[in-house]
């Protein structure tokens, strides 16, 4: 049976980890920090709860003990600073990089095969960071982002047209943060494309709304938003676990697809047990293309700020 390792027992990582016990596709869940008792006892009280939801998952707490996560199928990384009101996803990058860096070094230690999914902000460039360290295929490194942008995007158009999130499908590309791209062509309802059930103004609201979406609750709440990432993160888990060949949008390393070289970015893949089996090349109007190049850009732009750095 599968094993899973969550680096990060704040808000993000614990939520993953409770989500991902839930599910009972794995033996053993690891959950690690490095704040003394923490991770010991989110574990504690995540275990406590198997009796009521009705799993058998084993919830492991540890501090800082990364031979505990020894031979682990996936490693979720929610390691770093969360963001603060008036800071932007980039003002993380130097604290933030320094972090995934050691993390990955001792996550690679124990586990050489391990998929890893980043989930650290500024979310990009966290990933760039993790491949250059981790020195495996980037199959094996990439982001969670999409699915909580889309999760977000799906979540308001449900509220807007008053039906199931159930039943609505969306495709969203480029960087996480302001410059994404949600693609409203992509973007169906029961297979209804939106736009006939829509208007463009309530559209184009609601698609901003989903590109400052994490701002939004930052505001709200003085921190990062948690369920949904967490609950995001859980389900790339269960795509590799269950090898489910999930098609979703995930933060992958392009080289070649959509005319970029060497770069982090949201597109949409078939998640599987190796991690990213495939990516998926959609055809872009000039004008869609044109935002996904202006957020290329705005991700290089911090790409080389932590490449600077080294």
């Amino acid at each position: 049976m599968a094993k899973v390792t969550v680096v990060g027992a704040g808000n993000v990582g614990a939520t993953c980890a409770n989500c991902v016990a839930q599910k009972d596709i794995v033996k053993e869940v690891v959950l690690l920090d490095i704040k003394e008792g923490v991770s010991e006892g989110k574990a504690l009280d995540m275990w406590e709860t198997a009796p009521i939801n009705i799993y058998d998952t084993r919830i492991k707490g540890v501090t800082n003990d990364y031979a505990a996560t020894a031979d682990s199928d996936v490693v979720v990384i929610t390691s770093g600073l969360p963001r603060k009101p008036g800071m932007s996803r980039d003002d993380l990058i130097g604290v933030n990089a320094g972090i995934v860096k050691s993390v990955t070094e001792n996550v690679i230690k124990y586990s050489p095969n391990a998929k890893i999914i980043i989930v650290s902000n500024p979310l990009d460039v966290m990933c760039y960071c993790a491949y250059l360290t981790a020195k495996v295929d980037a199959s094996k490194v990439f982001g969670m982002a999409g699915i909580l942008d889309t999760a977000r995007y799906k979540a308001f158009l449900a509220e807007e047209l008053n039906v199931s999130p159930k039943d609505i499908q969306a495709l969203l590309l480029g960087g996480h943060g302001d410059t994404m791209v949600p693609l409203p062509r992509y973007t169906t309802v029961g297979g209804i494309p939106v736009t006939e059930l829509v208007d463009a103004d309530k559209l184009n609201a609601i698609i901003e709304r989903t590109k400052v979406g994490g701002g939004e609750l930052v505001k709200l709440m003085g921190t990062s938003a948690w369920y949904a990432p967490g609950a995001a993160a859980a389900q790339m888990v269960e795509a590799v676990i269950c090898d489910s060949r999930r098609v979703v949008p995930v933060c992958a390393m392009l080289n070649g697809e959509y005319g970029y070289e060497n770069i982090y970015l949201g597109v949409p893949v078939v998640l599987g047990a190796n991690g990213i089996e495939k990516i998926i090349e959609v055809k872009l109007t000039d004008e869609e293309k044109a935002l996904l190049d202006a957020s290329a850009q705005a991700v290089k732009s911090v790409m080389k700020v932590l490449d600077d750095m080294q």
